[in-house]
């Protein structure tokens, strides 16, 4: 029976790890999103004129 416990208190143990990870991976997700929207990053340069033309 002892061992049983020890097996269910290991389980619930895990389940509340993998719900924290979880949790924030969620968060961070929410975060980078969050930063993208309010920090929008344009083009810097077209790319053009930038080298000279080859003979």
């Amino acid at each position: 029976m002892f061992e049983y416990e020890l097996h269910q208190a290991r389980h619930a143990e895990l389940v509340r790890e993998a719900a924290d990870r979880r949790l924030a991976r969620q968060a961070a997700r929410a975060a980078r999103r969050g930063s993208a929207r309010q920090e929008p990053e344009g083009r810097v340069s077209d790319g053009r004129g930038r080298f000279a033309r080859a003979a």
